[in-house]
């Protein structure tokens, strides 16, 4: 069942314009030398300050202008627990684990409905989930290296599913029934938060990869929405959903699920098989609503990636999501809303 948690408030304090960036960065699907699970377990419990510090964000607008706004925190609780993980089995190194588990979803009934018309296209190379009627929730790492925006991300645009059109009912040569194309919708603007970036973190941590884009023109779609991530205990067999396009598999959507095998505050470890191309997409769970005979599936984490880290010295990899904790839902709704009335209860 999906459990009512009061939400922290997210208030903006001050605003700042910024000099335009450079959008000079290389886009990497691939992250090396991230704090890992280790590193999880070592960092100490950030303060308030720290938080407020960490979820202040930078807004870049479509005509290259940026801004940076500082926020206050109310009512946050801080974890004494610190990042404690839980620990699973060793990983061998490859992004595929075993049998490929991936399905490729052809069928345009499938494909052009709920959920999977949710999942959405970003012209830097990755994909991302429809989370209200204008915005898209992604990874930060997608637009930002965590030094510089990427080269891709000054003209940002976001491809809507839809399927091919065969006209006159006679199929084009080459192509294949219920492909997907993509009705492209430029961003008006793009949230990332402060901990995102080098010099505040020190080194990047995964924990504030996420962002959120805001669409020039509204979709008419079915949207997912925001829930607060459970702990693995609380998960129907600890499973989790999400849907992208894996950059092996041009032109499809790829959907998957698969079980978690390790968390910490911030973060998902998972077995989930995916290629780079899913990064950014969303990662639901299918709960019932309290009090209610219906489910009703919401995005609980993003899915960052396949990602490089040091453990004891050596390199392991993972694939990472950054779940969406109190403090990520107040924020990631403030973007959606302006304002925190509607953030209260996640």
């Amino acid at each position: 069942t999906w459990h009512l948690k009061k939400i922290p408030q997210i208030v903006r304090e001050r605003t700042f314009s910024l000099d335009s960036p450079k959008f000079e960065a290389k886009t990497k699907l691939e992250l090396n030398s991230v704090c890992g699970i280790e590193c999880q377990r070592k960092l100490p419990v950030p303060s308030l300050s720290d938080l407020k510090n960490l979820l202040s964000y930078e807004t870049v607008f479509e005509n290259g202008t940026r801004t940076l706004t500082e926020v206050n925190v109310l009512g946050a609780v801080l974890d004494p627990a610190g990042n404690t993980t839980t620990r699973g089995p060793s990983r061998k190194k490859r992004q595929i684990y075993g049998t490929d588990s991936r399905f490729s979803i052809y069928d345009k009934r499938f494909m052009t409905n709920f959920p999977f018309n949710t999942a959405v296209k970003i012209s830097t190379g990755c994909s991302g989930i429809l989370v209200s009627p204008k915005h898209v929730l992604t990874a930060a790492h997608c637009l930002h290296n965590g030094k510089d925006y990427v080269k891709g991300s000054k003209r940002l645009r976001v491809g809507l599913m839809k399927t091919k059109s065969r006209g006159n009912g006679r199929k084009r040569k080459g192509t294949s029934d219920g492909m997907p194309s993509f009705q492209w919708t430029r961003v008006k603007s793009t949230h990332i938060p402060k901990g995102w970036f080098k010099g505040v973190s020190g080194d990047i941590a995964l924990d504030y990869d996420y962002a959120v884009l805001e669409l020039k023109r509204p979709h008419k779609r079915k949207y997912m929405e925001l829930g607060i991530s459970p702990t693995i205990k609380m998960m129907p067999g600890s499973m989790i959903h999400f849907s992208g396009f894996d950059n092996d598999r041009s032109g499809q959507l790829v959907y998957r699920f698969c079980s978690i095998s390790d968390e910490s505050n911030d973060l998902f470890y998972q077995y989930c098989d995916a290629e780079p191309g899913s990064t950014g997409s969303g990662i639901y769970l299918r709960l019932k609503e309290p009090n209610k005979k219906k489910w009703k599936r919401k995005i609980i984490a993003v899915y960052s990636g396949h990602q490089w880290v040091d453990i004891n010295g050596e390199q392991q990899d993972y694939n990472v999501a950054v779940r969406i904790t109190p403090l990520k839902y107040a924020q990631i709704c403030f973007w959606i809303h302006g304002n925190d009335e509607n953030c209260t209860q996640g």
